[in-house]
Order: structure tokens, then C-alpha cells, then sequence
């Protein structure tokens, strides 16, 4: 087995697995690459996207979800993700039911037994056939049908329809989407992969796309048992090779297996989204960001992730947007020292052209 890299080449193997160096030539390729970007925050999922797909704009997510190529559902870790759509049921037969488990007292609580998730779904299949609803038009379905939708209720059964694979988030309405029936909005096709099929081309997308990672990483980053990550590796075979003792990348990503041989270039200064997978999508953050800090790129440990300034893969500072007459400022905000706005600018200005914005000022916070 190699012996451990080093940060720094760790840190440039994981910039070409994201496609933050060289780019990719789609958004479609760009979710195939990740395997699944976490998206409750849609617009920021927009950008985790956007920013490894040189010249796209936000319109260009919009269309790939209206082509059915990606789509945004609940199939990992309890939460929103954009992931190919081709890939959404196999990861569900896996994750809904651990998923749903684990959730079981939050549903008792709410007073949601299987009684009334059967009404709801009888509702729901009827009512969206043939059509999308809002978040508000499907809630008002079920309150005329005698379904309380009250506090965390109605939230808690779009999810569980979701983790059934009975509903999805489909055309894009504003800011956010309407719902759809997952079997109308994308048909499966073909026999769908077993159990230890879907979990090796997990794991192996995973390497691809967040490669070098560990086996802890994956178990983390997919909501699976370790155990089950360790089928994954197992069974993903060739397709992954060790990059150091302890990481994998994929088979095919061309970077020697001797720690010692010359690393991947490192990339520039970046503007990274909130939620992207660069900074989020592992278990341990050390060998990209300086641990002192990272309670400042999720402050309060809450689970609401911060922008980030990557340059030449180390995270150095977050960065926050103020919106005003039709233009977006920009405050830096450095770990060790201020950041020198013209450093950033570029970064930013891609960022601004993607979302179809004016960029302002960009200035240093401290």
C-alpha cells in the first residue's frame, strides 16, 4: 500500500477530480462527475455546479433538470440533492428504507403512521397525475382530504414520498420547484441494478468525482453503514485504485499510486458556493481548510455551510453577498488575513455572469 500523501497533493488530486481545474463540458457532466451535489440551498447548488462548467449561466441547471438528465430529490444523508436522474432509484432502494428508520420517532411525534402516508400518497398519486403542484398546491390537496399538513407534517410527507420514489422535484417555478410524479417525470428503464451493483458504482463515482477519499468519507457522504461502504469498495474492484494509504481515487483518473511522484498542478483563487462538495462532501476537512477555522465556514456547527474562498486548494476565507438596486457587492472575509479583493475579482465575476447579476463592489470585510 502507498504510504500517506501529502496535503498538498491531496489537495491538487481532489481539484482534478472536481473538474475546478481544467472544467467540464456540461452541467449534465458536471453532476455525473460529483455523483450528487446537496442542493436544499438550490440556487448555491446552481453554482456548485456552475463554477466547474466554464461559461455556463444558472439557466443552463435549469435546463438540464428540464431535460430529465438531472434532477433534485431526497436520496442521501436525509436531505436535497441534484444527482443524475438515471441514478436516483437504485440509490433510493438503498438509502429510503435506512433513511425512513432513522425517522421513525420524528414521525411518530408528528402523529404520521403508515395510515395516513397512505392517504397522503392515494391523494398525491391522483392529484399529480399528468401535472405538477407547488409546495403550497400539494399541501392544500391534502388539508381538503382531512390530512393535517401543521407544523413539520407536511414537509415530513413530501419527504416520504420522495424516500418511496413515489414523487420528485420537477420543473423549475422561481427560486424553487413543483412536484412531480417520479415515474411521469422520468420513466425507468431497463432492470435496475442490485444491491451490490448500485453500491460499487456509488463509491466509484464518488472517487471520480471527490477522489482521493476514504471509506469513512463515503459512509458519511452516501448515509450509509460502514459496513456497507465496505461492500462498495469491495465490490467496485478495478474501477478504484489507492492513492495513498487510506484514499482511493478512480482507476482511470491517471495519477500515480506512488505518493512521491510529481502531484497535480494546484488550481487559482476560486469563489466557491455555499454547500459545494469541494469543502463539504468529506468527514475530514483538515488537508483543505486549517480546523482552527472551520467553525467559520459553518458557524454554530449547524449545518448551514458557508461560501468559500479556495486558492490553489486551500480554503482561506467565506465570502457574503448584499444585494442592492440591481447590484451584488461582495465582502471578503479572510481566516489568517484580509484577502485582497483584486485577487478575487475574476472568480467573482464568473459567479456574477452565471447568475445573470451586476457585481459591485468587492471588498475586503476585516
Amino acid at each position: 500500500m502507498p504510504k500517506p500523501a501529502s496535503a498538498a497533493r491531496l489537495r491538487a488530486a481532489r481539484l482534478e477530480s472536481h473538474g475546478l481545474r481544467g472544467g467540464l463540458p456540461s452541467i449534465t457532466a458536471a453532476a455525473r462527475r460529483l455523483g450528487a451535489v446537496q442542493a436544499q440551498n438550490f440556487v448555491a447548488a446552481k453554482w456548485v455546479l456552475g463554477v466547474r462548467v466554464p461559461g455556463s449561466v444558472a439557466g443552463d441547471v435549469d435546463a438540464a433538470i428540464e431535460s430529465r438528465e438531472v434532477v433534485r430529490s431526497w436520496p442521501m444523508r436525509g436531505t436535497l440533492h441534484l444527482l443524475p436522474t438515471e441514478t436516483l432509484r437504485p440509490i433510493l432502494a438503498i438509502t429510503g428504507p435506512r433513511m425512513l428508520q432513522r425517522a421513525a420517532t420524528t414521525h411518530r411525534l408528528l402523529e404520521l403512521d403508515a395510515a395516513v402516508y397512505r392517504r397522503a400518497r392515494a391523494v398525491a398519486e391522483r392529484e399529480l397525475v399528468g401535472r405538477s403542484l407547488s409546495r403550497e398546491e400539494l399541501l392544500g390537496t391534502w388539508e381538503s382530504a382531512g390530512i393535517s399538513t401543521t407544523g413539520q407534517r407536511g414537509y415530513h410527507l413530501i419527504w416520504w414520498l420522495a424516500q418511496d420514489a413515489v414523487l420528485c422535484c420537477g420543473p423549475v417555478e422561481g427560486r424553487g420547484q413543483r412536484f412531480v410524479l417520479l415515474d411521469e417525470w422520468a420513466l425507468a428503464t431497463g432492470e435496475q441494478p442490485g444491491r451490490e451493483e448500485t453500491l460499487a458504482r456509488l463509491f466509484t463515482s464518488y472517487a471520480a468525482g471527490h477522489g482521493p477519499v476514504t471509506v469513512r468519507d463515503f459512509a458519511w457522504w452516501a448515509g450509509l453503514t460502514l459496513g456497507d461502504a465496505g461492500i462498495a469498495l469491495a465490490a467496485a474492484g478495478d474501477a478504484v485504485t489507492a492513492f495513498d494509504d487510506g484514499h482511493f481515487v478512480a482507476a482511470d483518473a491517471g495519477w500515480p499510486a506512488d505518493a512521491d511522484s510529481t502531484a497535480p498542478r494546484g488550481g487559482g483563487r476560486m469563489a466557491l458556493a455555499a454547500f459545494d462538495e469541494y469543502f463539504l462532501g468529506y468527514t475530514d476537512r483538515d488537508p483543505i481548510c486549517d480546523p482552527r477555522h472551520a467553525r467559520r465556514v459553518v458557524p454554530g456547527a449547524n449545518g448551514v455551510f458557508q461560501p468559500v474562498l479556495v486558492a490553489a486548494g486551500v480554503v482561506e476565507g467565506v465570502w457574503k453577498v448584499a444585494r442592492a438596486r440591481g447590484t451584488a457587492s461582495v465582502d471578503l472575509y479572510g481566516f489568517d488575513a484580509p484577502v485582497e479583493p483584486s485577487r478575487y475579482r475574476t472568480a467573482l465575476s464568473r459567479w456574477a455572469r452565471f447568475n445573470g447579476e451586476r457585481l459591485g463592489a468587492v471588498a475586503t470585510a476585516n
